[in-house]
């Protein structure tokens, strides 16, 4: 791949493992500069005693020919966060790229239950570092991006449309990012910046394989690199002005831009191939 980002620099939050590391590193492929940010360090504790940290995701980031810069932070931390931005605008003094795709929400089991038995400390936690993490995170970006009239915000999120997930608060916050990235784009698009959804589907991220998901299922999952090369497409994009304020499937930005996941395959948006489950 080109070094088509060169120059760029970007913040992809959660980006210790799964989409956040895969969307890193396809960045760090197109030549960006990549912050990422996570609670996993190799030099402290990990989320659930996980082995992937925020130190190996930004040095792939720089083997691959970005600039990779790893920060710890919890995105529940207000505090933290400004920190993180801080430390761009004293390194930088610009942000072209934010990526919203911290969660908070695997911490305990995402069960499917009637929402009376579900525990309400559940919620807090998913709506936390989830909703309110990406407005602090996108109100932060904006106060760089708008004196320059130029950036993109991109809120991780799934494809809820009309069937119900069976967890309401999941159903919730996932939903609700589509209509806060049609609010950040009302806003922002004045300033000619842009903010959208975007949701990957079934993907092979660390914890899938740790599920051990049986050889048929594999045809479709995809791999956290198709999310991350929409990322690319969409940050090489001269104007996603078209595309703001809504919520797009990694499968409908790769027919728009013709790129496929790193198996050659062109995969069919989530919806879909699974219209029983959206």
């Amino acid at each position: 791949m080109s070094k088509s980002l060169a120059g760029v620099v970007a913040l992809v939050t959660g980006a210790s493992r799964g989409a956040g590391k895969g969307i890193a590193l396809c960045l760090g492929e197109a030549g960006c500069t990549v912050y990422v940010t996570g609670r996993s360090s190799s030099t402290g504790t990990t989320t659930q005693g996980r082995a992937e940290t925020v130190e190996q995701t930004a040095e792939r980031v720089t083997a691959l020919g970005g600039k990779g810069i790893a920060v710890i932070c919890d995105h529940g931390d207000d505090g933290q966060v400004k920190a993180v931005f801080d430390k761009i605008a004293a390194d930088y003094g610009k942000l072209d790229l934010l990526v919203n795709n911290a969660w908070g929400g695997y911490e305990t089991e995402v069960k499917t239950s009637p929402f009376w038995e579900l525990h309400i400390e559940h919620w807090d936690t998913m709506s936390r570092v989830g909703v309110r993490s990406n407005i602090v995170a996108a109100s932060l970006a904006a106060a760089l991006m708008v004196p320059r009239k130029k950036g993109l915000i991109i809120n991780i999120s799934s494809p809820m449309k009309e069937k119900y997930n069976g967890n309401l608060y999941y159903d919730v916050v996932k939903s609700s990012l589509t209509r806060i990235s049609f609010g950040m784009n009302s806003d922002l698009s004045k300033h000619n910046i842009t903010a959208l959804a975007l949701s990957p589907g079934w993907m092979m991220t660390e914890r899938m394989v740790d599920a051990n998901v049986p050889e048929e299922e594999h045809k479709d999952i995809e791999t956290v690199n198709y999310v991350g090369r929409a990322v690319v497409a969409l940050a090489s994009n001269e104007s996603n002005a078209d595309l703001g304020g809504k919520m797009w499937e990694v499968g409908e930005i790769a027919r728009m831009f013709n790129f496929t996941d790193v198996d050659g395959r062109q995969l069919a948006p989530f919806s879909e191939r699974f219209p029983e489950r959206i």
